[in-house]
């Protein structure tokens, strides 16, 4: 009886350690080097993650109050009006460059009431020179926090990379050490530098398409911006600068 038991004790604890550990249990049993270079990607990550969520959501409002203003300046006849109701527009990059430029040209209007606008030959280079500025600045924000994707997405294989190398050689040395061949020495460091690589990988792929994808929806709001000046300019030259 006992020595049936005893052969069950050993059956069982030789079938466990045949079991394949996983990928948890692997990573628990890792070096420092590598868990360190797991943590680092786990934050980068977990950092671009959340800037994805926020750039797609300020860009959707960007372009959903871009086009919704576009309508109401297209539709008005009274620049003074559009401005009260460009207040409600605050995420659109337009409607902050029609704010400069009408704000630039109230300044110019209210600087002569008397002569009129005929006599100032700058005032039309100095709206164009809000709007332009207003514009570039608008361009900067909408890019803002994107050069992390884009570190993210170029940099998290080669950090990978780097843990992949690392648990490589430690299985050679594991293998040295030991004085033997078989793959149980190699197996376990291996398995942690694939791993390494995989989350390097997982780390890097969704921050560059992000950021190649907010990089396209930039230019197209950045080209209706500059639709949009030209047209604003070409409005206040007829009525303004006659």
């Amino acid at each position: 009886m006992l020595e049936t038991v005893w052969v069950n004790l050993i059956t069982a604890q030789a079938t466990a350690e045949a079991q394949p550990k996983g990928v948890t249990e692997i990573m628990m049993e890792a070096s420092g080097v590598v868990l360190g270079v797991l943590c680092v990607l786990a934050i980068m990550s977990l950092i671009s993650w959340f800037i994805i969520g926020y750039k797609w959501l300020y860009l959707y409002r960007a372009q959903r109050e871009s086009l919704q203003f576009l309508e109401v300046f297209w539709q008005s006849k009274r620049l003074d009006a559009i401005f009260q109701q460009a207040e409600q527009y605050e995420n659109s990059p337009i409607s902050q460059v029609f704010k400069a430029g009408y704000i630039e040209l109230s300044k110019l209007k209210s600087a002569d009431d008397t002569t009129g606008m005929t006599d100032h030959l700058s005032g039309i280079e100095n709206v164009e020179r809000a709007l332009r500025r207003a514009a570039t600045s608008e361009r900067t924000h909408l890019e803002s926090r994107l050069a992390f994707l884009a570190t993210v997405g170029s940099n998290a294989p080669f950090i990978g990379l780097f843990g992949t190398v690392w648990g490589i050689m430690v299985a050679f040395v594991n293998l040295q050490a030991k004085n033997a061949t078989g793959i149980d020495v190699v197996a376990g460091p291996i398995a942690e530098a694939l791993i390494v690589t995989a989350f390097g990988l997982f780390t890097a792929i969704p921050a560059g398409v992000s950021y190649n994808w907010f990089l396209s929806k930039i230019r197209v709001l950045s080209a209706e911006m500059d639709n949009f000046s030209n047209d604003f300019l070409n409005i206040v030259k007829r009525h303004f600068f006659k």
